[in-house]
């Protein structure tokens, strides 16, 4: 991912990061592995600043869930009144330790639920911290071939497994 420049290498990642928490259509691990795969950023930069935009999106999520009984029937309401039942049914059952989940996909609407549920701030912000930034960590580790992909293979920027080096031609005899 190349723009020209390091600082708008990072809001871009910085806005993905922030959109892929809230309910809009975002993915950040593409931008994510595109700048970490450039390298021209200090690998422990690039995972702070898509941590901390994707924890701020999930904070969007959850002021909304302070809201949500207030305008849960609007129709501008991103979550339908079916979408924020499920959540609070979900919430309610695993309670706060729910949140360590708010990386995956379908857990925008936990943390809605976190703030509907009123969720202390400081334990809100704790428990997703951790679970965002574990994200990136191990996405990073992923992409870097630290950690191995599927079947122990190291994964590659692009999301696919890494080739395997060819063997080595003997010398002619």
């Amino acid at each position: 991912m190349t723009t020209g420049s390091a600082a708008a290498d990072l809001i871009v990642l910085f806005a993905a990061a922030f959109g892929a928490a809230t309910i809009l259509p975002f993915q950040s691990e593409i931008v994510f592995g595109a700048v970490q795969a450039e390298g021209a950023i200090a690998l422990w930069l690039v995972v702070v600043v898509a941590s901390v935009g994707n924890t701020l999106g999930s904070v969007v999520n959850y002021l909304m869930g302070l809201w949500a009984e207030r305008f849960r029937d609007r129709r501008w309401f991103p979550a339908t009144p079916a979408q924020l039942d499920r959540a609070q049914r979900w919430y309610a059952r695993w309670g706060v330790w729910s949140l360590l989940l708010s990386w995956a996909p379908f857990a925008d609407a936990l943390t809605v639920a976190a703030g509907v549920m009123r969720t202390p701030w400081w334990l809100f912000l704790a428990l997703v911290s951790v679970a965002k930034t574990g994200r990136y960590l191990i996405l990073a580790g992923l992409l870097s071939g630290v950690l191995p992909g599927p079947e122990g293979a190291p994964v590659a920027p692009g999301g696919h497994a890494a080739p395997e080096a060819a063997p080595a031609e003997r010398p002619p005899d």
